[in-house]
């Protein structure tokens, strides 16, 4: 049975988005305009879209299980999972209904395609959630569902999850990867990191907008593009596996880049599918 109890006019795109650093939305930063476009870019994806979304599948590069897991709570609380903000931000608000039926539904989707999977009544949102909803949906009116990362970190297995969740789409749910294209703490302000996020960024891009059988093979091997490991190095690359769950979704659907940015001097990107 759909989740959505309303009529759907055309089949909801598949997203990956940079949720930036932190809250750095809702804070000062030197300079001031930092992180200005990437929040542009944030508030106009609603207008982008076909229709308002009957529910939200977010995917986060700051939740990661052993299975997959969806977060099952009618009401989840928010994580404040990040450090050495200032106490504002740790009072910042974003009231989304969970939806249980979703999350169900979700489970069930993923043990039909034989993907180990558990509903998690307990867990919160984190940051990658409402930081970037904040800007897009603000009103917060819109039931969202966090999935989990598998801690194995397993390519194809996030593209096989996505797949499994693909059917979604045709019942108005936005499924959304949540990370950073680039995520290599230690480059972030550091200009001998621009070429190399540069190369990795072409790379993606590229891979992204070829054709779908081809996309997804690559993806599979992202290890092996041109400064792969120097964007995401071991322990950082859970932000760039969100993407791979968006691929998985977005099925036959072609992608491409609707946002590029420079931001602490390297290359930052975000894609659309379908």
């Amino acid at each position: 049975m759909s989740i959505n109890q309303t009529s759907v006019s055309a089949s909801m795109p598949t997203l990956y988005i940079p949720h930036g650093a932190g809250p750095c939305f809702f804070m000062d930063w030197n300079p001031p305009d930092t992180w200005n476009r990437m929040a542009d870019f944030l508030k106009g994806v609603a207008a982008t879209l076909p229709q308002k979304p009957s529910a939200i599948v977010l995917v986060s590069g700051h939740w990661l299980e052993r299975d997959f897991s969806v977060t099952s709570g009618q009401h989840p609380e928010l994580i404040y999972d990040y450090y050495g903000f200032p106490p504002h931000t740790y009072e910042l608000r974003y009231d989304a209904p969970g939806s249980p039926k979703l999350a169900q539904r979700i489970a069930a989707l993923l043990g039909q395609a034989s993907i180990a999977a558990r509903e998690d009544a307990v867990r919160g949102f984190d940051h990658g959630m409402f930081i970037p909803l904040k800007l897009m949906f603000q009103d917060a009116d819109i039931p969202v569902v966090q999935l989990s990362l598998r801690t194995d970190l397993d390519p194809q297995a996030h593209l096989d999850a996505g797949r499994a969740l693909a059917s979604l789409r045709q019942e108005g749910v936005l499924i959304v990867g949540s990370g950073m294209s680039f995520h290599n703490m230690r480059g972030y302000g550091d200009l001998r990191f621009g070429p190399v996020s540069d190369d990795f960024d072409r790379w993606l891009t590229a891979t992204v907008e070829s054709a779908p059988a081809q996309r997804d093979a690559a993806l599979r091997q992202w290890e092996q593009g041109p400064s792969a490991r120097l964007s995401h190095p071991p322990g950082a690359e859970e932000h760039l596996l969100p993407l791979l769950v968006a691929a998985g979704a977005a099925a036959a659907d072609s992608g491409r880049c609707v946002f590029a940015d420079r931001v602490l001097e390297v290359a930052i990107s975000a894609y659309r599918f379908g």
